[in-house]
């Protein structure tokens, strides 16, 4: 047996395309081109139907949209993006109203890594989503 016989192979890759494609992930590039990004940016289904698009029973009537909470997240992101990294990451903390007179208050991670082609991409996502 030669020493390539035990080399490790490649099974499985789930890449960032298959990800937006199946949902997974979100595209946002456009939106954060608005506040200063110029990455390919992505937002977890996760983060975004959990927090960024508005909760049943929350509509315009309260100041809420989907638009509005998104450029919220963003604009956080870029202020925490010109902080302190962790390595690759940052986190910051964003507040979402939830119900009538309910903030909850979520810790979101900025993570910059390499894209399907070893480019630089932005993702923002949970804890949970790391």
């Amino acid at each position: 047996m030669s020493k390539e016989d035990f080399e490790p192979h490649l099974i499985f890759s789930y890449t960032r395309e298959m990800a937006l494609e199946d949902g997974v992930l979100i595209d946002v590039t456009e939106d954060a081109k608005q506040v200063g990004f110029s990455l390919h940016t992505v937002v977890t289904s996760n983060l975004f139907n959990g927090y960024v698009a508005p909760p049943a029973g929350l509509d315009a009537s309260f100041g809420q949209s989907t638009t509005g909470r998104l450029h919220d997240l963003l604009v956080l992101a870029r202020i925490a993006a010109g902080g302190e990294p962790d390595g690759d990451r940052v986190s910051f903390k964003v507040g979402f109203l939830m119900r009538p007179g309910q903030l909850e208050t979520v810790k979101v991670i900025l993570h910059i890594g390499p894209g399907d082609q070893g480019e630089a991409v932005l993702t923002l996502m949970l804890p949970e989503d790391y």
